[in-house]
């Protein structure tokens, strides 16, 4: 039940994952609170990092939520069911499978310790065995929204607490704010791997005209990480901030980061902040996936649903403007 006191921990705990880069880049993440037939769940485009010094939260009728999640009615988008119709923000496009999680409180990031087990076949199977004892779901790759939402339903139980999803990140479920935040605690620890080194000295070339050198550089110093960096994407926030894959140049005028091999990272000078993000949670991930482990990209296919979504456009949008 939301007391008083519920809903400031509620956003304090959002704001606390938004600001922690190993755990919410940019607008990514999205967090929910239930209460009887009101679900509070994060607004699209907006980020965790604000929680608690802006209104990012929509309320939604969560009967009508949990229909458009069962697909009995609506279109998946979970727009309709606002209960405030005057407000201009729009749910999470992930909000039905928040609805769906009959769980009072629910928590998806796109934790740097997951993502870095959850894009490897190899990684997938260790992280199995580190989460053992725990009431863990695993759930294959798909579009966010719906169709991943029908994915969690196939795979979860009733009892199911942790989800991993493979090449998007980490769903934590729990009766209350408090017992959510110490099952993700429990999770990270057990899934934590350390980062190899990453200090790159500055090039000694100059940049390319309009970027500068990204911190991220050593990605392109480095054959398995710059191989694994252009090779594809590997989770949906990368392709719809930074595009497929890190190109080899820049072409157009469009990708906002390209990879000079051997040299660095070139980062478009009118960089967003989300761009940023995406390039520094690659960098996190890349450090830390071992060798011996084969990264898993999305394919073309899933890039061209994510870069053709109405529901991404609109938050690629909103993050311009920041």
């Amino acid at each position: 039940m939301i007391t008083p006191t519920t809903f400031p921990a509620f956003r304090a705990l959002s704001a606390r994952l938004g600001q922690d880069r190993l755990r919410v880049q940019g607008p990514g993440g999205n967090t929910s609170l239930k209460e009887g037939d009101v679900m509070w769940v994060k607004a699209s485009g907006t980020e965790l990092a604000d929680a608690q010094t802006a209104d990012i939260f929509v309320a939604v009728d969560r009967a009508a939520a949990l229909a458009e999640a069962r697909e009995q009615a609506g279109d998946g988008s979970c727009r309709a069911t606002i209960l405030d119709p005057t407000l201009s923000l729009r749910p999470s496009i992930e909000t039905t499978f928040h609805a769906a999680l009959d769980w009072p409180v629910v928590v998806h990031t796109h934790s740097v310790a997951t993502l870095t087990h959850a894009i490897s076949t190899e990684g997938l199977r260790i992280a199995q065995e580190k989460l053992a004892g725990l009431p863990c779901a695993f759930v294959p790759y798909a579009k966010p929204g719906l169709p991943l939402t029908r994915n969690i339903l196939r795979c979860i139980g009733r009892r199911t607490q942790v989800i991993v999803l493979a090449n998007h990140g980490l769903v934590i479920c729990g009766p209350n704010i408090a017992a959510t935040a110490d099952l993700m605690e429990e999770v990270e620890t057990r899934l934590a791997m350390q980062p190899k080194d990453t200090e790159w000295p500055m090039h000694a070339h100059p940049p390319p005209d309009g970027f500068s050198w990204a911190q991220e550089s050593w990605i392109a110093t480095d054959p398995v990480a710059c191989a694994r960096a252009i090779a594809g994407s590997y989770y949906p926030d990368h392709v719809v901030f930074l595009g497929p894959a890190l190109p080899r140049a820049d072409h157009a005028g469009k990708p906002p980061a390209f990879v000079v091999e051997g040299r660095g990272i070139a980062l478009r000078l009118n960089a967003t902040a989300s761009q940023k993000a995406m390039l520094r949670c690659l960098s996190d991930v890349l450090s830390r996936l071992p060798i011996g482990w084969n990264a898993k990209a999305i394919g073309p296919d899933a890039e061209a649903e994510l870069l053709n979504w109405d529901a991404e456009k609109y938050r690629q949008a909103l993050a311009a403007r920041s």
